[in-house]
């Protein structure tokens, strides 16, 4: 390149941060560069809530407008703040690698209640201007009281300090890119999967002209490909919705093992409650047609799920808000069974809820051990005990989470609390890497009659459950079955149900999700 690019940037520390950022990448390719800072309308104003302000691109015209206008070469924007129906002659000519997508939720200490969902005290004042986190943070905790928050990360930050808010939300790729200490604070990564993103949210976007061939055939040595082949994804979700970055959407696309993994959610308002979907296919072409389409779908079903649910089910929340009716009843019994003060562990491994319940409520003593759920549901019954898991497993295949777990854990005592009947998949594939000492802490019998409903979809949420209703001779009732994991799956084959789907975790929401 024989000529020096002018970047043009905002004026904010994370702004000139990826400039910065885009210019040393340039120069690692050959090109020298200066960066010219531009003042945008979401610079300017401060005072009130996107939600409020009018228009688009409250971050990104002024700087479009010098491109077009030739006072700068390349634009270095925030990819989520962009438009998706970008100004005429300019195009997007590279985007970098994704940084953390997850938002943060950062908690004064004396606002933390381990208790509570994402360890944050009831009826919280929590600061936030982006109507996809106000949507998504009442929807999952309606207790809070949102406030608007503007000014740079650092600001947000101090403002915080200072006592306007009881916790804020930002993003993750923000607060790690300008390594900002947080050690005074309680720093809570939200789930992308759970708490969705704004689309493209933790990419750059290196936006040229689109007359500047030579720039345009420079720039792509510089783009991640697989980036840019998700991020289409999640933005073609917010075109057909035909929003700005002010919009209450969220959109998070991820490859895994050859298949493409999409959750996004979408409301019609900041305080109105959102949608959700769950996709997954082998390729991205109609993904997010498919996906609107699931997310504006109206068809209310009879669910049936073989849980005894709680006030704050967030199975029952989501698909009652999407007009679903949800009946929950357990179709078996949980009876403890005592046990003495187990042989010194190095780890106690959860399997169920269950399992933390009768395991705990028997007061074995936990200090100084390390504990590991089976997913983010097990973990989450462990903050009743104030017990924070030290591994948590990652998707629905029991087999896989041991495997994982054993590498974690290789040359350690691992004590599994566990039911009468349980199947054994985890300690099965730990048992060469690690000491397993299994306690049975509870067994399960089947539930006195219990009245089922006629249902569209019945979710089975363990193989005993299953074989609790198939001996109630059901086994004729026309309906959808689905499986929260393996090995209830694997159950339903057995009273000859093939290839039920599963959720992408073990938990209640990702069971919302399947639904």
């Amino acid at each position: 390149m024989n000529r020096t690019i002018i970047i043009g940037s905002r004026g904010s520390d994370l702004a000139l941060w990826q400039a910065y950022f885009v210019q040393s990448e340039l120069k690692r390719h050959g090109a020298e560069s200066t960066i010219k800072i531009i003042k945008t309308q979401g610079d300017r104003i401060q005072n009130i809530g996107f939600d409020k302000m009018e228009g688009k691109g409250f971050f990104t015209k002024e700087i479009e407008s010098a491109l077009l206008g030739e006072a700068i070469d390349l634009a270095v924007h925030s990819h989520k703040d962009l438009e998706t129906d970008p100004p005429a002659g300019l195009k997007i000519a590279a985007v970098s690698h994704r940084a953390d997508p997850a938002d943060l939720l950062l908690i004064r200490k004396e606002k933390v209640d381990t208790t509570q969902k994402w360890n944050l005290v009831k009826n919280a004042i929590v600061g936030t201007s982006s109507a996809r986190r106000k949507a998504l943070m009442l929807a999952f905790r309606e207790d809070v009281q949102l406030q608007d928050l503007r000014g740079n990360v650092p600001t947000r930050i101090n403002k915080l300090r200072e006592g306007q808010y009881d916790a804020i939300l930002l993003a993750a790729a923000g607060v790690k890119r300008l390594e900002l200490d947080l050690s005074d604070l309680e720093v809570v990564s939200l789930d992308p999967r759970e708490f969705v993103p704004a689309p493209a949210q933790g990419v750059l976007a290196l936006q040229i002209r689109e007359t500047d061939n030579e720039l345009a055939d420079f720039m792509q040595k510089m783009t991640d490909t697989q980036v840019a082949t998700t991020i289409a994804v999640e933005r073609k979700i917010l075109n057909l919705f035909e929003g700005g970055c002010q919009l209450p959407l969220g959109a998070y696309c991820i490859e895994e093992a050859g298949q493409y993994k999409l959750w996004a959610t979408a409301a019609e308002s900041w305080d109105s409650f959102p949608a959700r979907t769950y996709l997954e296919a082998t390729t991205t072409e109609g993904l997010a047609e498919l996906a609107v389409a699931a997310l504006k779908k109206k068809d209310p079903k009879h669910v049936f799920i073989s849980r005894d649910l709680t006030p704050d089910s967030h199975f029952k929340r989501f698909l009652e808000k999407q007009g679903h009716t949800v009946t929950g009843k357990s179709l078996i019994q949980i009876q403890a069974v005592p046990f003495n003060t187990p042989t010194k562990a190095d780890w106690f491994f959860f399997s169920s809820k269950n399992a933390v319940q009768n395991f705990l409520a028997q007061g074995p003593r936990t200090r100084g051990i390390k504990i590991a759920a089976i997913g983010p549901g097990t973990a989450e019954s462990l903050k009743t005990w104030d017990l924070t898991p030290d591994f948590v497993g990652a998707g629905n295949d029991t087999a896989t989470i041991g495997k994982q777990f054993a590498q974690i854990a290789a040359g350690q005592r691992v004590l599994f609390p566990q039911s009468d009947r349980s199947l054994r998949t985890v300690q099965e594939q730990c048992s060469e890497a690690v000491e397993v000492v299994d306690l049975v802490v509870y067994k399960t019998i089947a539930a006195p009659e219990v009245a089922i409903p006629e249902a569209d979809i019945f979710v089975f949420t363990s193989p005993t459950n299953v074989a609790s209703f198939f001996s109630r001779n059901l086994h004729g009732l026309p309906a959808q079955y689905l499986a929260i994991g393996t090995a209830t799956r694997q159950k339903l084959a057995e009273f000859g149900h093939e290839a039920v789907p599963t959720p992408w975790a073990p938990q209640e929401l990702a069971l919302a999700d399947l639904v």
